[in-house]
């Protein structure tokens, strides 16, 4: 296991350099440059030594592949720059919005566990009943909606026709700073009912029916009719040999969901306009902010990365007979 982490470690090394040597490029390669959006504002006149002089600053003046070998030089002494748009080091913008995605992201792959386990061995027992149909016809119906369409509706029917919840951010500016830390809770809690809704709702669909297919293909086993005809009762049958097997394929699905902890939705984010990494990835791209864009790569590629190592390792380990050489 230990050659295999660390094969797989100096290949995801390789993957990352060919990730940001393409988006480095195809960054550049875009029209315009982060100083092109800042001469567009009339009030600001710059000398063309002034121009100059900020191409260099921030090494717009040289070939792409050169700028990413400077690029690579600084990351590897742990400098990503600074962001163009706020001249903040990009590691301390990038911080900022960490936060904001992991509340999203962690509440929502929690409640995706927590729902869906449950609702796939339900759904698994009930097999065949009307109560399973409908459960599973819901689940697709749910499954199929896209998101972003269920967010708009949300937003215009509960927070703008009712004012049930906040229609967009993550909390009010104005009444934020003078609430209890129970009221700043309950009140950011609030903000999040509807983002977490439609983080979670498509995953929990998709998981439940994922876990009551593989537990119907483990319920036509042998070895559970052997259980069974050994007098061993439903419940336990379910639960130490069927689901335990249904775990394996689960332990994937669990490593491949890690990058979404930090990449969060770009869409979700920036129709509530929610202030994580998502809708900083969205801005950056929207000002041409290059630090910031390869930062924000750089992070989303380790994370997916990690994860499909982390599924691998989870596999063997919820599997003894899986061994890597």
């Amino acid at each position: 296991m230990a050659n295999y982490i660390f094969r797989r470690l100096m290949l995801a090394c390789l993957t990352l350099l060919c990730v940001t040597v393409l988006v480095f490029g195809l960054m550049r390669a875009m029209p315009g440059s982060p100083l092109t959006l800042n001469l567009e504002d009339t009030s600001r006149q710059l000398r063309k030594e002034d121009i100059e002089q900020l191409k260099e600053q921030y090494g717009l003046n040289k070939p792409w592949y050169v700028a990413y070998v400077h690029w690579l030089g600084d990351l590897a002494t742990g400098d990503l720059g600074d962001s163009f748009l706020t001249n903040k080091d990009v590691t301390l913008v990038i911080g900022e919005r960490i936060g904001p995605t992991l509340l999203l992201s962690l509440t929502s792959m929690l409640l995706t566990y927590v729902l869906s386990m449950p609702m796939g061995l339900y759904s698994s027992v009930r097999h065949g009943k009307y109560d399973e149909r409908t459960l599973s016809t819901i689940l697709y119906m749910l499954y199929s909606l896209p998101s972003f369409v269920t967010a708009l509706l949300l937003q215009s029917y509960l927070s703008y026709r009712l004012g049930w919840f906040p229609l967009k951010g993550m909390y009010d500016s104005l009444l934020f700073p003078q609430m209890s830390i129970p009221e700043k809770v309950m009140h950011v809690a609030w903000h999040c009912v509807l983002p977490v809704f439609c983080y979670t709702y498509a995953s929990w669909a998709y998981y439940s029916r994922f876990i009551r297919a593989n537990m119907a293909e483990a319920l036509q086993q042998d070895y559970v009719r052997t259980a069974r005809a050994k007098g061993v009762g439903p419940l336990r049958v379910v639960m130490r040999h069927a689901f335990r097997n249904t775990m394996i394929p689960m332990a994937t699905l669990i490593g491949l969901s890690f990058p979404a902890l930090l990449s969060g939705s770009v869409i979700l984010e920036r129709i509530f306009t929610w202030p994580g990494m998502g809708q900083l990835f969205f801005e950056s791209i929207l000002n041409q902010d290059y630090n910031v864009i390869m930062g924000l790569t750089l992070v989303f590629s380790i994370m997916t990365l990690l994860g499909t190592l982390l599924a691998d390792i989870m596999y063997a380990i919820v599997d003894p007979r899986i061994s890597y050489h």
